[in-house]
């Protein structure tokens, strides 16, 4: 009797033994797939996966500081109008760097506002071109911001190196004080602490080039004219920039409100010193943060949140006076 083709084991498809199509892993394979796991490693951040909307929007975002910071950059390179009446009498009283005045005809409260007048005056004094255009081409040049009918016209700021406030400490015969903003943004902070260096015998002011605001014509207004008379550098790194002035001697003294100690308690400011505020409602940076040497505190009522950072900045510029006797 022949064999049953139907009975197991007795398949007639070519090469078909017995237990064919049982899902078994290969004797020293680790198992299905275990060669293609093998060295992926923990996932990646979802910013740091292709195509990702999270790596979408982080490049975006990137893009965006780009632009900003050479629109800045473009801004800085480029004459500045400073607008106002009283802005620009100020400024002119304070002998800011200045090119031209620029005055709208036509207008006759213009023509008999005494701060106008007082302008013209004080730019004819100082040999300043006056120019006369008509209100439409002005309301063009000044981007449709108010203007009262006159305008200064600002060269871009020549900045220092950070190094050349050594050069002007050791030429001072004094221990050197520097003042360093880390990201400030607002130019009237600025003004106000380069004023306030001045009046307290730092050395010269230093901000960083990027995340940062510049001499803008704002900011040389709020200083009163002592940005004429004290230097301001830019970093292209705050941070390395810092680390530059430890090694040159200075202690890097950094502000903020969870400081270490209070401002009080600390005994170095009559030794050579730089001293380091943050932006204003961030504070000191990380990386700016860790090159100080001594972070400290200004003790403020509880029920005060914190201090301007130019407010700061002159409490502590005081401390240091009072230090150096």
């Amino acid at each position: 009797m022949g064999a049953d083709p139907l009975m197991a084991g007795n398949s007639q498809r070519r090469g078909r033994t017995s237990g064919a199509g049982k899902k078994t892993a290969t004797a020293g394979t680790g198992g299905k797939n275990r060669r293609s796991l093998a060295g992926r490693g923990a996932t990646p951040p979802a910013e740091m996966r292709k195509g990702h909307p999270a790596q979408r929007k982080a490049q975006a975002d990137a893009r965006r500081r780009t632009d900003r910071d050479r629109s800045r950059q473009r801004a800085e390179e480029t004459p500045e109008l400073l607008l106002g009446r009283n802005p620009v009498v100020e400024a002119l009283r304070a002998r800011i760097p200045a090119t031209a005045l620029y005055v709208v005809t036509g207008d006759s409260r213009a023509t008999t506002d005494e701060r106008i007048a007082e302008a013209v005056q004080l730019a004819g004094d100082r040999g300043l071109p006056l120019l006369e255009v008509g209100r439409a081409e002005f309301d063009r040049m000044s981007g449709g911001a108010l203007h009262q009918g006159i305008g200064l016209q600002v060269p871009p700021y020549e900045y220092a190196h950070p190094d050349d406030l050594l050069d002007v400490a050791r030429d001072s015969g004094r221990p050197p004080l520097v003042v360093a903003m880390d990201g400030v943004t607002d130019p009237r902070n600025l003004g106000a602490v380069v004023r306030s260096a001045a009046a307290f015998a730092a050395h010269g002011v230093v901000v960083p080039q990027r995340r940062s605001v510049g001499m803008t014509a704002s900011a040389w207004r709020t200083s009163a004219g002592a940005a004429a008379r004290l230097p301001v550098a830019r970093a292209v790194n705050l941070a390395r920039a810092l680390a530059s002035y430890q090694d040159a001697g200075l202690q890097t003294v950094g502000l903020a409100g969870d400081g270490d100690m209070d401002l009080a308690d600390y005994d170095g400011l009559a030794d050579p010193v730089a001293l380091v505020v943050g932006a204003e409602g961030a504070g000191l940076s990380r990386l700016v943060r860790e090159r100080c040497d001594v972070v400290v505190r200004i003790p403020i009522a509880r029920d005060t949140e914190s201090l301007n950072v130019s407010v700061a900045a002159s409490i502590a510029l005081y401390a240091t006076a009072q230090a150096r006797g």
